[in-house]
């Protein structure tokens, strides 16, 4: 009997501790306003961000809402404490007038996707 009810009540402490230990974003900005700019463009942003959780954060991947935008960013684990950025370049070629990209960020976070976003007016050349 004893032993019964040590196996039905481990499963519910183990699950209980890794609840506790949860990887936490925390970003310097999560919208960046870039300067006006004309068509043809490149821009760059880095969005700086820490880990506040108690966990090892880990980046699965990044969606972008336009091939136009692309994201580096650090495949390894950023210890609790760390702080590290990604790195998003917009093209704006062929782009016009106001521009809101989303970028999604999946991970070992409680919240996901995190999103982060960008926003810029593009003229005409």
């Amino acid at each position: 009997m004893l032993i019964r009810a040590f196996i039905v009540t481990l499963p519910i402490v183990f699950s209980s501790v890794l609840a506790l230990a949860q990887a936490e974003f925390s970003f310097e900005e999560k919208t960046h306003k870039f300067s006006p700019t004309k068509a043809g463009a490149l821009l760059e942003h880095d969005f700086e961000f820490s880990n506040v959780g108690n966990a090892p954060l880990l980046i699965d991947h990044v969606s972008v809402t336009c091939p136009c935008t692309k994201c580096d960013y650090t495949k390894e684990p950023i210890l609790p404490g760390e702080k590290s950025v990604i790195h998003i370049t917009f093209d704006t070629k062929d782009k016009i007038d106001f521009q809101n990209r989303v970028v999604s960020i999946y991970s070992n976070t409680s919240k996901n996707p995190t999103k982060i976003r960008f926003k810029v007016l593009i003229t005409r050349d």
